[in-house]
């Protein structure tokens, strides 16, 4: 299937790893061009580099409120255009209700909530019809992840404001959609994994949870996410996608 990719022009912000990184490669191998960001400016380049010549490598922080428009002039300065947005940023900090700080939450905030929807925003500004914007947002925006207390407060807010902005732009031909991954085999999710001590009875159990029985791989998500930004996706729009091998049981 030809998703329509040749040429466009994407900003996928934490990319220089993890599903952001999949995702880059996926529009890449279809043809399509990115900017791909991340905090730490050695990453970012390697990543850029591994993607071959139609990437490029932008140090970037979320949580900076000039991000959003250094990101879309440069896919218009390098590139000569701007298509779209995959807004994708590391998981906040794992605790409890209780044992979360207000240094934790502010700081969360900033990059995981208000950084988003500044990129959002700045996106919605730009793009014109066929444009879109995606969130990379989890399967918390449903249910709870025990121990994530941080990302299920933020990311259900941010799906709200996803879906709100997906009304706002439709008349003018701009999509929002957001992706929910579950268990996606990524070093973020070991991390998570190895927090009980037995990181292999955790995966065990995790697995044992999901339909298809096993995690998912960054490539299955980065498939996903291409098809959603893609023009093959073009009537949907304020949709949220579970990416998740069948364990979210509601509608």
């Amino acid at each position: 299937m030809d998703l329509g990719l040749k040429d466009r022009v994407y900003v996928v912000t934490g990319a220089s790893r993890g599903l952001g990184h999949a995702t880059a490669r996926e529009l890449v191998a279809d043809g399509a061009k990115v900017v791909v960001s991340g905090r730490d400016g050695k990453s970012v380049a390697d990543a850029a580099a591994a993607l071959g010549g139609n990437a490029v490598g932008v140090p970037a922080d979320n949580a900076d409120p000039d991000t959003a428009r250094l990101l879309v002039e440069t896919a218009r300065s390098r590139f000569g255009r701007f298509d779209g947005v995959l807004v994708s940023v590391g998981g906040p900090p794992a605790g409890s209700a209780e044992s979360t700080t207000d240094e934790q939450w502010s700081a969360a905030f900033e990059s995981v909530f208000l950084g988003a929807v500044r990129l959002a925003r700045t996106a919605a500004a730009e793009l014109t019809e066929g444009g879109v914007i995606a969130f990379v947002l989890s399967s918390s925006v449903h249910e709870p992840v025990n121990g994530l207390t941080i990302s299920n407060g933020l990311r259900p807010g941010l799906a709200g404001f996803a879906k709100s902005l997906a009304d706002e732009v439709a008349p003018r031909g701009v999509r929002v959609v957001g992706l929910l991954p579950g268990r996606i085999d990524t070093d973020r999710l070991r991390e998570l994994d190895a927090l009980g001590g037995d990181p292999a009875a955790s995966r065990a159990a995790n697995e044992a949870r999901i339909p298809l029985r096993r995690y998912g791989t960054p490539e299955e998500f980065g498939r996903a996410a291409a098809f959603l930004l893609s023009p093959a996706a073009s009537y949907l729009t304020g949709v949220m996608l579970p990416v998740d091998g069948g364990a979210r049981r509601g509608f």
